[in-house]
């Protein structure tokens, strides 16, 4: 019998992870055709408010009640605004493992969202759903995806070579695809106990993460 995760809600000091809804589907298809989705992502580009309303309200959804993971919608807390997403995959229930992914909006950067609903996923994924490893693959090159990736305690296993097509600028202003290494990352349950214990002692989410992307 295939597992599934529960349908549920995380809250942070500033942001509110929830399933996508159908008034998501403007501000979700502004944020991913955002140049540096594009580039990073393997979503299609344009990207239309048809594959938006599509991701929202049918692929999304089926990843937790097939059993492959999980999808928040990241909002503000305060303004509800869309902030971004987090993509729990390739969920292994034997070995209690998983992959995350992570996209936030242009307008959102540098405030730390990034960090913050990673690591809010990752606390609910090992405390309450008792998983033993989450895993975080960054292209070679985008090294904001990878600092995120180190303040949050993840530690680099290797590199993947020539295992990941990204997509860049050509002279004309077009996209062509481009071949690039990824670098593993994990985070083990007791990988966040330094974290922990900086939340503790600081300010918070906010104040920790002011700088990160």
């Amino acid at each position: 019998m295939t597992s599934t995760f529960p349908d549920i809600s995380i809250s942070t000091d500033r942001l509110v992870l929830r399933p996508f809804d159908a008034q998501d589907v403007p501000a979700l298809a502004e944020m991913m055709n955002d140049e540096l989705v594009t580039a990073w992502t393997s979503a299609p580009h344009p990207y239309t408010t048809a594959d938006a309303r599509d991701w929202a309200l049918r692929q999304a959804p089926a990843e937790r009640t097939q059993g492959r993971g999980i999808v928040f919608a990241v909002t503000e807390f305060l303004t509800q605004r869309l902030v971004g997403c987090v993509h729990l995959h390739h969920t292994d229930w034997r070995t209690l493992s998983a992959e995350i992914g992570y996209v936030v909006a242009p307008w959102a950067r540098g405030e730390g969202y990034a960090c913050e609903s990673v690591l809010a996923v990752a606390e609910w994924l090992f405390r309450d759903q008792r998983f033993e490893r989450l895993e975080l693959r960054t292209a070679a090159d985008n090294t904001a995806s990878q600092q995120v990736a180190q303040k949050i305690g993840c530690i680099s296993e290797g590199v993947l070579r020539n295992a990941w097509i990204g997509r860049g600028r050509t002279a004309d202003g077009s996209w062509t695809e481009i071949r690039s290494d990824l670098i593993v990352w994990s985070l083990l349950p007791e990988d966040l106990d330094e974290v922990r214990e900086q939340h503790a002692s600081g300010p918070g989410y906010a104040g920790a993460f002011r700088d990160w992307r």
